[in-house]
């Protein structure tokens, strides 16, 4: 599986940010799926899973009730809508895949990586 993120720029503190990550290769109806940040000076931090049929989803503590999850199998995509942004939400995003139906939030668990696309909230 090959990932590759995209819709991150810069927003103004309490805007609305919208993240993709398009999916290539096998198995991505099969994968869960997951964003992760990296601030800087920072460890990378879990945002946000999904499995693979949307029906189960987690997120981290600092993003509930502020951003959403989904997927679309039909195109291979699945998206990150923030909302309320905060400055601390300042990072590059990453999205990942793991071949399994267990929703962890372990970065080491997923083996497949996008590139990353940096989001700047500004205060």
């Amino acid at each position: 599986v090959q990932l590759q993120a995209s819709g991150g720029g810069l927003v103004q503190t309490g805007g609305s940010l919208r993240l993709s990550c398009a999916a290539s290769g096998r198995g991505f109806s099969d994968n869960v799926m997951g964003w992760f940040r990296q601030a800087p000076g920072e460890e990378r931090e879990f945002v946000a899973a999904i499995s693979w049929n949307g029906l189960r989803i987690v997120y981290g503590d600092s993003v509930k009730g502020r951003f959403t999850i989904s997927r679309d199998n039909t195109k291979n995509t699945m998206f990150l809508q923030m909302n309320a942004m905060k400055p601390e939400d300042t990072a590059v995003y990453y999205c990942a895949a793991r071949a399994s139906s267990l929703i962890v939030t372990f970065e080491n668990e997923y083996p497949y990586w996008g590139q990353g696309t940096l989001v700047t909230v500004s205060s």
